[in-house]
Parts: C-alpha cells; structure tokens; sequence
C-alpha cells in the first residue's frame, strides 16, 4: 500500500493536505504544526478510533483529543494504492457521533470497495491488526519501545510455522496454567485440595459423633447445677432490690425537686436572650468591630500619610518645574534639545586648520620660483638683471596671500568658540556630555515628581477605600445591635451590647446545660417498682452484701446456664444433622473416586504444560534466529558496527551484545540513544518478517532521531533511503538537521 494524499480536518490541522513521495519522504516542521497529529490522523483513517478508549485522570481519549480547534467536524480523506487500484477513504461524522461516518471508493469510478468496511479497513489494508501495527510500522513520538502483544506474537510464531495465526504460545500456555490452578493452584485452593478437605471432613464426622454423645451428657448434669444456683441469688437479689427502691424514692424526689427550680430559672432566663442573634454572629460581630477598630486605625494613618504624600509631590514638581535649563518642558522635548546642542557643542568644539597654515604658501612659492630659477629657466644674458631676482614677485604674492588665510583662519575659530561658549553657558557647562547630564538630571526630576504624585494618589484611593469600609461595616454593626439595644449609637456601645448580650446567652445555655443534667437525673431514677412490698425489720437492716456483686454473680450464672442449655442443644442438633453413618461412607467412596479423576486430569495437564513449553521452545529457536538476525544486521548499521549481535524475547525486550563483547546488555543498561537505536532495529525487522511483503505498508516514524547523534543520525537516515526502495517511509521531525544529512539524496521533503 501506497500514501498518495491525506486531506484532514483533525486537532490542529485545518482542511491540511499533505502529499508524499513514493519512496522516502521527510516530513519537516515545528513544534506544534501537526507532525504528530498526521500520524494519528493515518491510523485513526485505518483503523478509527479504540472501543475501550475513556478519558480518564492522566489520560485523554484520542476521539476527545484530537477534535478540531477549529470547531468545525472531525473528518477527512486518505488516496492510496493497493493491488494496483487508486482508492479514497472517508471518515467523518454521523449524526452528532463524530468519526462514524466512513466510505471507501475507487477514485477513478467512485464506485465502493466491497472488501473495506470501517471496521475492517486497516486489517484488510495493511494485512495486521492495529496491535501489529502500532509495535512495527509506526512509530509513534516517544514510542520506539516494544510492549509485550498477543497478536504480534502470532504474527511472530507465523515465521516458523506454516502460517496459523490463530492462537499464541502465551495464550496456550496461560490457558492450561488456568486450568491447572483450577485444580490445585497451592496446597488449600484448586478442586483437588477442596475434595481432600471434604475427604477429611467425613472420615472426622464419625470421631466426632462418639465425641458428641459423651459432651450432651456432662452439658445436661451441668445445667442442673446452675439452675440451682440461679435460683438462690434471685432471692438474695430481690430482697435487697426492695431495699434499694426505698432509697431511690427519697433520691428521686430530691431530683424533682431541682428539676422544678432549674426548669423555673431557664424560663425566665429564655426571655431575657428571645430577641438577641444566635452565639455564632453575636462572635461574628465582635470580629467584625475588632475589624472596624483596625480599620479606624489605618484611616487615620492613611488621614496623616495623604497630606505629606501631596507635599512632597507639590515640592517634586515645583523642582523640576524650576530647572534653569528645561523650565515647564516635556521630558522627551528636553531630552531631544539636549541632544541637538550637545551635538552642535561637539561639532563646534572640534578643531580646525591652525592660522599657521598660511605660512606655507609663500614657502611653497618661494621654493617654487628657485627651483624654476635654477633648473628650468634660460641662462640669463649679462645685461640683465641677477637670476633669482626672478623669484621676488611670486615670493611676495606668496606672503600676501599666507597673510589672508591666517586671517579667514583666525576668524572662523574665533567664530566656534562664540557658538560653543553660548551653548555651554545656556547648561551652565564645561564640555557637551554635560548638557546631556543636566538633560538626564531634569528627566530625573520629572520621574519623581510623577513617582511622587502617583504614591500621593494611591493613598488618597486607599483611604477612600478604608473611609467607605468604616462607613459600611459601622452601619451593618448597628443594624444588628439596634435589633436589641436601640440605645446604642457609636462603637463604644455596639461592644458593650455585643458583650452583655453575649454573658446573657452564655447565662442562659449554662442553666439550659443544668436543667439537661437534671433531667437525666431525674430520668435515670425511675419510680421504684417494689416500693409498696413489706419489709421486716430484719430485711430493712444493713446485711454487708454488694447488691451490685449479687446481680453480676446472678447474670455470670444465666449466663452459663443459657450458654449450658445453648451447648446441650448445639450438641443434639449436631447429632441430628450428622445422620446415618452408612451415609457418610458412600459419600467417602464417591470423593475418594473423585479425588483420584481429578488427580489424573491434573497430571494430564502437567504433561501437557511441559510438552507445550518444550514445544515453544523449540519454536522459539526456529523464530528467534531470524528475527535477532535481521535485527542485529540493522542494529550494526544504526550504530556504525559498535553493535553485531540484537536479541529479542518472547515478551520484546530486546538486549545488545558490543562487537567483540562476550555478554549481551540488556536495553536498561544502554543509554537513551542505544536504547532508542536497538528497539527501532527491532522494529525495522519486525515490519521486514513479520508483515505482508507483497503489498508492504508504509513506515512512519515520528522524530526517533531526536536522541541520536549526527553520525547516527546519518547512518539512521542511509538505512531508511535503502528500505524506502521497497516500501514507503515518513520520517516526521522538527529538525532541519536530516535535512542537511540527506544533501542530495532522492527524498521528497515536505514542510508543513
């Protein structure tokens, strides 16, 4: 199968399209352009989205996840090839289910594709489940790792079998281990243990029967005992119950006599606290005055801070409204003034040509008529005049003319030092990067001066603030005293109301709590009931005896007549229920018959169990040797032969031996990249064994060079150019390094 264009509305993407090459396509972009999201996009086109897939604390369902930003509805379109046939897939939303809706036609046609239905999509596609494909052909950012899977291990098993791919090793073994444990899974668990223990049971009942019989009798003798017992101190106890009944009258009225007058108090007590608020807003109240005296407090701190906050504003800006050199004016104005003059001040400091100058002209003459004089002129004849009298005239246009530039000379420097002194004096200053200091100082001043009247403003807003607090929280407080002291108009006695109605309530809840106690007292002394019996004398008359330690000898011999009784029954409902012995030896033939098939089937399975794992032994030495071939073979070439030899369990951990090493290492003793490098040489082999050759899925591989190095890297990219010749490959990262590795490698690069 062949990617020719995936057009998606899905997360971030917005009606993207994105097109790759035939062969091996570098897909490159930043973080957050969608990398991920189209390799979630392919997968989800294939296979939908996973049944069992909840959000959950930690973890978002990728229907959830990917819903567009945009708000439009989660579709979009995959073109491929298979079997030679250009086919469009289409998955949208059905209704109000998104990702439901999903059609598969021929391009060319439009006709449907009776072998695709949403379900069996990417099965039929690819040739492997979504498990298969998930831990070969893609890999997912940060997913380079193998997980254990039942359907991968079929798929592994099929390379050294004939093909079946129905079951797997695991899930045999698993299955018979099940049924083991179903017969003895330790030495009290499992249907063997059980019917050894009901085995036991019955060849215990008949010992317990004679056991039985002779513990009913000594039960019977000692319940005659105790009853005798229990009957004299119930005599012993009523006499000194009646007693007792006539102390308790003379306490119970001494109760209700308490219990009146408290029940008097509480009364008048419940009128005086009718009209007051409940404890919990009275306190609510006293917090909230405790409140209203900081925030007087801090009124008159913010009455005292306002006043000198506006003085030393005022004094700010009259300082920089009085600067000599930038009175009244604009900082950024000032600051552009100064910058002006202190430029012209350097420009006019600089000097120019010296007023000596001038004498180099006549020089230059001179020198210039002599030399004409003496090596270029005619001999003079003898009439004439002497040869450098030639020379004078220009010797003396010279002099004049050196004269009047010293003079312009001297005049133009005369001219800047004017200039330079007016702008030094107008900032009082001795060089320009002065004027830009007083500049610097004035726009320091005016910074102040606005530091100053914003803190002026602050405080003046604060105690605002704090005024209309007091105001409010004043107003609420006398709401509520005015409820039940009307009388009251300042602070002063809100908090004495708020103290006294609180004493009255705390008055009123101690007699409520001393009513309470008498009234259990007064419920915890009944009427006594034998109060009306006669007493003799002798019976009125102290006797020494607790009647508390009577009743509990009385109860400790119920007790055990009730217990005596409980066990003599217990003993002959345990006789009953035990029946005739001769049905308990048939009982004992039948489990002993059981025990014993159960015991052969429980073997049975042992051997099965052992011949299954030699089994998958022997199947793992026919699979192993290829899959770690292939592997290993990429493992050299993805680290530049510092690795020969890679080494894949049944349950995918993988380990890598060094060249020249003599032990392996397994992938927790490798470091992230080795790691990362081993498991996508496993995976790399996996895609080249374990998946249909003749219509070869695409690879995608989502940034796993992020923990390579460049060489790596390199050799990483060598290896994918050269699988890119018999199946697609994507390679999506947010490096421009692959890049730059490539050169001018056939690769189709895309950037998103």
């Amino acid at each position: 199968m062949k990617i020719i264009e995936m057009t998606a509305t899905f997360g971030c993407l917005n009606k993207a399209t994105l097109r790759p090459g035939e062969g091996f396509t570098l897909v490159e972009a930043a973080n957050e352009s969608g990398k991920s999201t189209w390799c979630a996009f392919l997968r989800a086109m294939l296979y939908g989205f996973p049944a069992r897939d909840r959000t959950k604390e930690g973890h978002l369902a990728e229907k959830t996840r990917y819903q567009p930003w945009s708000g439009a509805p989660m579709e979009g379109t995959l073109r491929l090839e298979w079997q030679g046939r250009d086919i469009t897939l289409y998955r949208g939303p059905k209704g109000s289910t998104p990702w439901a809706a999903f059609s598969a036609v021929y391009t060319a046609t439009g006709e449907a594709v009776p072998s695709l239905t949403a379900e069996t999509c990417g099965e039929t596609l690819l040739g492997v489940s979504r498990e298969v494909f998930e831990r070969t052909a893609f890999v997912g950012q940060g997913s380079v790792i193998l997980s254990p899977s039942a359907d991968l291990e079929k798929r592994a098993a099929a390379l050294a079998t004939s093909g079946e791919e129905e079951v797997s090793f695991s899930q045999v073994e698993r299955t018979l281990k099940d049924w083991l444990n179903r017969r003895r899974s330790n030495s009290r668990n499992g249907l063997i243990p059980q019917l050894e223990g009901k085995l036991a049971q019955i060849e215990d009942t008949v010992e317990q029967q004679s056991g039985l019989l002779r513990r009913q009798g000594e039960a019977l003798q000692r319940q005659e005992e105790l009853t005798a017992q229990r009957d004299t101190l119930k005599a012993q106890l009523e006499t000194l119950k009646a007693r007792q009944d006539r102390q308790l009258s003379t306490r119970r009225a001494k109760a209700q006599e308490d219990y009146d007058e408290l029940l008097s108090r509480v009364e008048q007590l419940k009128k005086t606290v009718q009209d007051l608020p409940d404890a919990e807003t009275l306190r609510t109240a006293q917090g909230d005055l405790s409140f209203l005296n900081t925030l007087t407090a801090n009124l008159r701190q913010a009455d005292k801070a306002a006043p000198e906050a506006l003085a030393k504003a005022r004094q700010a800006e009259e300082e920089a409204d009085s600067d000599p050199c930038f009175p009244h004016q604009d900082p950024r104005f000032a600051a552009a003034q100064a910058q002006r003059d202190h430029d012209e001040a350097a420009r006019q400091i600089k000097k120019g040509p010296s007023p000596l100058f001038g004498l180099l002209l006549p020089l230059m003459a001179t020198l210039g008529a002599l030399g004409y004089d003496h090596f270029l002129a005619q001999p003079a004849p003898s009439y004439a005049a002497p040869r450098y009298a030639l020379s004078l005239p220009w010797a003396v246009g010279g002099l004049g003319l050196g004269a009047f530039v010293m003079l312009a000379l001297f005049l133009a420097r005369r001219s800047k030092r004017k200039k330079l002194s007016a702008l030094l004096s107008r900032y009082d200053a001795q060089t320009p990067d002065d004027i830009l200091t007083r500049a610097a100082d004035y726009n320091k001043k005016v910074e102040t001066a606005q530091e100053l009247r914003r803190i002026y403003q602050a405080v003046e807003t604060e105690r605002s603030k704090l005024l209309t607090q007091k105001e409010e929280l004043t107003a609420q407080l006398l709401a509520l005293v005015h409820s039940f002291a009307p009388e009251v108009t300042d602070a002063f006695g809100v908090s004495a109301a708020l103290s006294r109605a609180l004493q009255q309530g705390e008055a009123y809840r101690l007699a409520q709590s001393e009513f309470s106690a008498a009234e259990r007292l007064l419920s915890a002394l009944p009427a006594p009931q034998s109060a009306g019996l006669p007493l003799s004398a002798a019976d009125l008359a102290p006797t020494g005896e607790d009647p508390a330690e009577l009743a509990v000898r009385l109860k400790e011999a119920e007790d055990a007549l009730g217990q005596a009784r409980q066990l003599s029954a217990q003993l002959y409902g345990e006789l009953s229920a035990m029946g005739d012995p001769a049905r308990w030896e048939g009982e004992k033939a039948a489990l002993t018959q059981e025990l014993e098939r159960r015991q052969e089937e429980y073997d049975a399975l042992a051997i099965a169990l052992d011949a299954l794992q030699e089994a998958g032994s022997q199947l793992q030495e026919r699979f192993s040797p290829a899959i770690n071939q292939r592997a290993g073979a990429y493992l050299s070439t993805l680290t530049g032969g510092k690795y020969d030899t890679a080494t894949l369990t049944r349950q995918f951990q993988a380990s890598a031996r060094e060249t020249g090493d003599a032990a392996p290492r397994q992938d927790l003793a490798l470091s992230g990249g080795a790691a990362q490098q081993l498991y996508l040489a496993a995976r790399l082999a996996m895609c080249d064994l374990a998946l249909p050759q003749e219509e070869p899925c695409p690879i995608l591989l989502d940034d796993v060079l992020d923990a390579f190095d460049d060489a790596r890297a390199k050799l990483a990219l060598t290896c994918f150019l050269e699988t890119a010749q018999r199946r697609q490959v994507l390679l999506f990262t947010c490096h421009s390094r692959e890049k730059e590795l490539l050169n001018s490698a056939p690769v189709t690069v895309v950037n998103l």
